[in-house]
């Protein structure tokens, strides 16, 4: 994803109790439906690695997705040059006397092989006390870069800068233009992989609507559990900030499967928890496609990934 330090868990309002109930069942229900059906017809269908952030010593299907999505955390990995990915989803939370339903979209281009462009834009819909507020986010630009290979500590490492410009409707988008620099280090365990994540924002702004500066750290985790089910697991953290305007630390655990139905489709569902100052828990659901190939784009060898 695009890191520009908006969890995708309430955070408008940091202290409001989050409310028992959300409906993770009914979200779940229809992912674990089309889960049973799939793994009844393929019960030893081989999984492409990428649907759990696994490691392998190439990708031979320049389309096989490389899903960023559901976690906050990204991995060191890139679309092939040349291909489209999206990712999409919804997301509904419930606050005390509040809800707020948010549906990001990302789109992947691949431009070398260790090169990748990324655009981020979105919905969102908060209602509080009766009162609504909806319409559509920021705008976000990246570029992720890949500049190490089984490297001692971080294996293998990329780099991401991106820029968020304040396009979004009003009480939506921030209203701020952010510089954000993101360090991703991937690192196979097993037939699992462990994706590090730290990141830093800088607002524009004087810091009396919205903070000047952010943090992120994120730990996340992905393994195959059986055909073409994976599943998910993620720790990240906003750390809190002083000043007058200062925010206690937030921690939010994120948790759930995913499902390859094809090399280049992959479902997700699950649920994100939180731990402090989140300000609720949340169910989500969404989907990464590659598009596929843009036409007349330069062919160019996508680089594999380091053998484990």
């Amino acid at each position: 994803m695009v890191v520009i330090f908006r969890p995708r868990c309430v955070h408008r309002h940091p202290r409001i109790v989050p409310r028992s109930g959300v409906h993770l069942a009914s979200v779940l229900a229809v992912f674990m439906g089309v889960a049973s059906s799939a793994l009844g017809q393929q019960p030893g269908a081989a999984q492409s690695p990428d649907s759990a952030r696994t490691p392998v010593s190439a990708v031979a299907d320049t389309r096989a997705v490389q899903p960023e999505r559901p976690t906050v955390a990204t991995h060191a990995y890139t679309v092939a040059p040349g291909y489209v990915e999206v990712e999409t989803g919804v997301q509904e939370a419930q606050p005390r006397d509040s809800m707020q339903f948010i549906a990001p979209m990302v789109v992947k281009i691949g431009i070398l092989s260790r090169l990748q462009l990324e655009l981020q834009s979105g919905y969102t819909r908060t209602t509080a006390s009766g009162a609504a507020t909806a319409g559509d986010d920021d705008i976000a630009v990246a570029l992720k870069q890949r500049v190490l290979d089984a490297a001692p500590i971080v294996h293998d490492f990329s780099i991401q800068g991106a820029i968020k410009f304040p396009t979004g409707a009003r009480d939506v988008g921030t209203g701020t233009t952010d510089l954000s620099l993101l360090l991703i280090s991937s690192r196979p365990i097993g037939a699992a992989e462990l994706d590090l994540n730290i990141g830093y924002t800088h607002r524009s702004g004087n810091g009396t609507t919205t903070l000047t500066s952010a943090t992120l750290l994120t730990a996340s985790f992905g393994t195959p559990l059986y055909g073409l089910l994976s599943g998910v697991a993620e720790l990240f953290s906003y750390p809190g900030t002083g000043g007058s305007q200062g925010t206690p630390p937030s921690v939010g655990f994120l948790v759930g499967p995913t499902l390859q139905l094809r090399p280049w489709l992959v479902l997700d569902a699950g649920a994100i928890f939180n731990v402090q100052h989140m300000g609720a828990n949340a169910v989500y659901a969404g989907v990464t496609y590659n598009v596929g190939r843009i036409p007349g784009f330069p062919t160019t060898a996508r680089a594999a990934r380091p053998s484990p």
